[in-house]
């Protein structure tokens, strides 16, 4: 046998500590050891997974307790599946709601559609080793080393995985974070390093999904079968997966009649999604900003946006650079234009990725004329622009009731690359106004020049900022008359933008620990 490629320089696959595999516990047995409050969790869980849990311990906590006794007797009753068990004392709850001997049985209430029903029975006794056989997994709250080796040795004896809670080296699998929209259920591991840590990132995946995601997925499991009676493989199945896909991220229940829409609407073209990146830092993205990167079959993306923002996209994303900065353009608009229609026309969902807003200082508003001429639906979401992410990046606020009842958002440079001749200065000079100058590395002077020139103070606040939000990020401080010698400092290739108005003097330059002039060259 030869081999032809190995896994390990598979750079799509990085390795993995651990192989993230999901169990169905439906109807089977699971032994847990102990009463504790960890195990009471662990029970929990399981449970709602739909198995069968016995549980041995001497003694149960407050927790296991209230799980047992929180509802009322039902008569449904269940054989003991315990080896161990038939004719011992036990409490049993099934969905943790009853509490008796005899065992009993009623559906979980944490279980999803189509799935069966998860009880618990608890037996107030010693564990042995008879009673791992038949399980399907078993879990043990053990904090001494001499029993949790004689619980792995009973485990292994029966063939039967185990997990010896918060003792990672006692673990054949491991149970993570869990994000539950079942039947869409999420995991998180970090190999038993930080659990702690991977709650945070559960945390940051629950922002993403919402509540309705449920109903969505039952949705798709009833109309599988139907999906795969009607509509041919390849490009027409996934064309409708993607749709009731964007439905199901809406933030709005299935209605009955949601799937019958969805296949009756068979678009024979695509569609085009301008998204906002922000200045660059990843986090700045809106939620569903990375919603449409993960959906996209292509990202246009311009020269600005940053390669952590791109990661976030779909990994079978095809990814085209359409680099264009000032006074340097890579691809013409009129050649994104065709690529947008060209693309939609084959079907394909097409994200035209910009830095910041794309409906500041962008062609967007000629982008969704030509594409709405020509068909094809557009949608935009916004982005942070560089003017808002500046002042929170520093705390500092554009308005001021006392300094600046206005916010202006002005370009630096026209189509030619120089001062658009067409700016008021006038109002511009206006001190109880705030400006923005976009794209101002090269046209900066002129800048203070024209403000100045209209009655602008030399001494008015300004801030210089370059490559916000990423690693390279320079921020500059000071008056506008020494502006013209600070932005000396600032790569010429570097995006940058030139903020004026008394309302920035509010704080200074050492309590934001920004440089002044000196110490910016």
């Amino acid at each position: 046998m030869q081999t032809v490629s190995s896994p390990r320089n598979n750079k799509r696959i990085a390795p993995l500590a651990v192989l993230p595999v999901f169990f169905d516990l439906n109807g089977k047995r699971v032994v847990v050891i102990g009463g504790s409050e960890p195990a009471a969790w662990k029970i929990e869980l399981l449970a709602a997974a739909g198995a069968q849990v016995d549980v041995y311990a001497e003694a149960a906590c407050e927790e296991l307790s209230g799980l047992l006794q929180h509802r009322t007797p039902h008569p449904a009753q269940r054989a003991d599946l315990s080896p161990a068990g038939r004719g011992e004392a036990s409490h049993s709850a099934a969905g943790f709601g009853d509490h008796h001997f005899g065992g009993s049985i009623v559906p979980s209430p944490l279980r999803g559609e189509g799935h069966g029903e998860g009880s618990v029975d608890l037996h107030i006794r010693p564990w042995t080793p008879a009673d791992l056989t038949g399980a399907a997994l078993a879990i043990a709250d053990i904090e001494d080393d001499a029993g949790a080796h004689a619980f792995i040795a009973a485990a292994k004896a029966a063939s039967v995985p185990y997990n010896v809670i918060d003792r990672p080296e006692f673990c054949q699998f491991q149970f993570g974070a869990i994000v539950n929209r079942s039947p869409v259920v999420v995991g998180i591991s970090t190999a038993g390093a930080a659990p702690i840590l991977g709650q945070a990132v559960r945390r940051r995946i629950e922002t993403l999904l919402p509540q309705t995601l449920t109903q969505w997925a039952q949705l798709a499991a009833k109309v599988r079968d139907t999906v795969m009676d009607r509509l041919a493989a390849g490009p027409q199945r996934r064309a409708f997966w993607e749709r009731l896909a964007d439905n199901a991220f809406g933030n709005r229940a299935p209605a009955a009649a949601d799937a019958e829409v969805t296949f009756a609407a068979q678009p024979a073209v695509g569609r085009v999604t301008l998204v906002g990146a922000g200045p660059g830092d990843a986090d700045l993205l809106t939620i569903k900003a990375v919603r449409a990167l993960q959906s996209a079959d292509v990202i246009l993306f311009d020269d600005l946006v940053s390669s952590e923002v791109l990661e976030l996209a779909r990994r079978e994303a095809k990814r085209m650079l359409v680099g264009k900065r000032a006074q340097r353009e890579s691809c013409a608009q009129d050649e994104i234009n065709a690529m947008m229609l060209s693309l939609a026309r084959q079907g394909k969902h097409v994200v035209r990725l910009k830095s910041g807003d794309p409906m500041i200082f962008g062609r967007a508003g000629e982008e969704i004329e030509m594409l709405e001429s020509h068909g094809i639906a557009v949608s935009v979401v916004p982005g942070i622009s560089a003017g808002i992410a500046l002042a929170s990046r520093l705390g500092v606020s554009l308005t001021h009731r006392d300094h600046a009842q206005s916010v202006r958002f002005v370009t630096g440079h026209s189509r030619k690359g120089v001062l658009p001749d067409t700016l008021n200065w006038t109002a511009l000079a206006d001190p109880a106004t705030t400006s923005v100058y976009y794209m101002s590395r090269r046209t900066l002077p002129g800048i203070v020049t024209e403000l100045t020139a209209k009655g602008l103070s030399p001494e008015t606040p300004a801030i210089i900022a370059g490559s916000l939000g990423r690693s390279e990020e320079q921020i500059w401080r000071g008056t506008i008359a020494e502006a013209v010698q600070a932005v000396q400092a600032f790569p010429t290739s570097a995006p940058t933008i030139f903020a004026v108005g008394d309302a920035l003097g509010m704080r200074n330059s050492a309590e934001l620990g920004l440089p002044r002039l000196t110490e910016a060259l």
